[in-house]
């Protein structure tokens, strides 16, 4: 009897088939580490790579081989190598511009962004930070909660980053001390209380040796918490979206013939279904949804018109991106927003905001304009005046009147036709925004 090789052929497509769809059902965690310089940030994710087996074998001989070379690890494999690439970074042995190495498991994917701790580059980690949903705050065991930690936590609070790991690292180099470890957790926990961040889940580590990394420690029998990848595949952040405000910017208007008419972008925040009454910002112009639509994909089969089967779907919910298709043919562009009528944000020229400066020219014109761009949104402004700067190292707020290279203040913004925007605390797409330099195109 010989068998089949075509029914060999079809049991590993549809294996392979199975492990795709399976792996495209995981859901994604973008996370961020901060800390102060030499505190081993870009050493823990290497570390998390090698022992998660996240590394293919030419990056290991690299890695081996560059660690001899250029490490500072001594006789360790210095792991650090995996994420600083500049050779401004390999040289000093620091971390300069933001770095992000992507990666998988069994349970979820991996968006990880290093970030840099000098305090010249906070406008980086404020890139890097800006779509995080946790951040891993780093110290070393033996200098405890210090400056630079409260100003990346103090940083993460202001961008909405819900969930906080404390990684207290180089526990090897304090014998491991329990006391050491708990009067860290103390004295950060005194600091984040008064910030509203309650998510905080503290793990002693050692990122040079692995412990507490990818398995539980031997060395550290008074912990009883998880080690940091299995908290890392296990944090639940299904409740980060907003799913109660409706928010859907119109990004393009497709219009392949005369009998299909619909608006695609993104559905921010909120839940939409078929049926539901919308209403269009900012004419007021109400309709109903009758069609979602999905991206079309080449794997789904096709009707006779060239449509996807199973193109339509019943609801959408952030953050897919879907074209809605409505019962009236009401006049929708780019830029616009779709909203629920009973659920409106806000709608206005003028507000208040934390800007970060990220332009090495200062902004001291009062008269100068900017282009403001917010969600699918680009509309000029100006900065009325500047309400207070913030120290983001003693927290002090302080008079000024111009703002330079990563400072951060509360300012008056005017634009020239409104916006629709909702809070920052309870909708970060629709509450954010960047601010262009017209001259430049420079984000500012």
């Amino acid at each position: 009897m010989h068998s089949n090789p075509f029914n060999n052929i079809s049991k590993t497509q549809s294996s392979i088939e199975a492990f795709l769809d399976q792996d495209e059902r995981k859901d994604q965690l973008r996370l961020l580490t901060a800390g102060s310089v030499d505190d081993g940030k870009s050493t823990l994710i290497g570390r998390l790579l090698f022992d998660s087996k996240k590394l293919y074998e030419d990056q290991l001989v690299a890695l081996r081989r560059d660690s001899k070379r250029v490490g500072n690890a001594g006789e360790h494999i210095d792991y650090a190598l995996l994420l600083d690439g500049l050779k401004a970074e390999r040289e000093e042995g620091i971390t300069i511009d933001v770095a992000y190495r992507y990666f998988s498991t069994n349970k979820r994917k991996f968006i990880i962004a290093d970030t840099p701790g000098h305090e010249q580059y906070t406008r980086n980690m404020i890139t890097g930070g800006s779509t995080a949903n946790l951040a891993i705050i780093l110290v070393d065991s033996r200098n405890g909660v210090i400056t630079q930690t409260r100003r990346h936590t103090f940083l993460a609070s202001l961008l909405g980053i819900r969930h906080l790991v404390l990684a207290v690292n180089k526990m090897d180099l304090v014998a491991f001390d329990e006391k050491v470890f708990k009067d860290i957790v103390a004295d950060f926990r005194a600091f984040t209380t008064p910030l509203g961040l309650d998510d905080v889940t503290c793990i002693p580590l050692s990122a040079l040796e692995g412990d507490n990394v990818v398995e539980k420690s031997d060395r550290t029998p008074w912990y009883d918490g998880p080690s940091l990848l299995e908290f890392l595949e296990n944090v639940h952040i299904g409740n980060d979206h907003n799913l109660k405000d409706f928010r859907f910017p119109v990004q393009y208007v497709s219009r392949p013939n005369l009998d299909f008419r619909g608006f695609c972008g993104k559905v921010v925040s909120g839940v939409v279904r078929v049926g539901d009454e919308v209403c269009a910002l900012p004419s007021g112009k109400r309709s109903h949804i009758k069609r979602i639509v999905k991206p079309y994909a080449p794997s789904v089969p096709t009707t006779e018109k060239g449509c996807a089967k199973e193109a339509y779907v019943d609801y959408a919910f952030p953050p897919q991106s879907v074209t809605l298709v409505l019962t009236d043919e009401i006049d929708v562009s780019r830029g616009e927003m779709l909203v629920h009528p009973d659920n409106l944000p806000f709608v206005g020229r003028t507000f208040s905001t934390m800007l970060v400066w990220m332009d090495e020219e200062a902004m001291n014109d009062p008269k100068k304009s900017y282009y403001l761009k917010q969600t699918t949104n680009t509309t000029r402004c100006r900065i009325d005046h500047i309400d207070y700067k913030i120290d983001v190292n003693t927290m002090e707020h302080s008079a000024v009147t111009a703002l330079h290279l990563n400072e951060i203040a509360r300012v008056a913004i005017q634009t020239s036709k409104p916006l629709f925007f909702d809070a920052y605390d309870s909708n970060k797409p629709t509450g954010s925004f960047i601010l262009i330099d017209p001259i430049t195109n420079s984000t500012a």
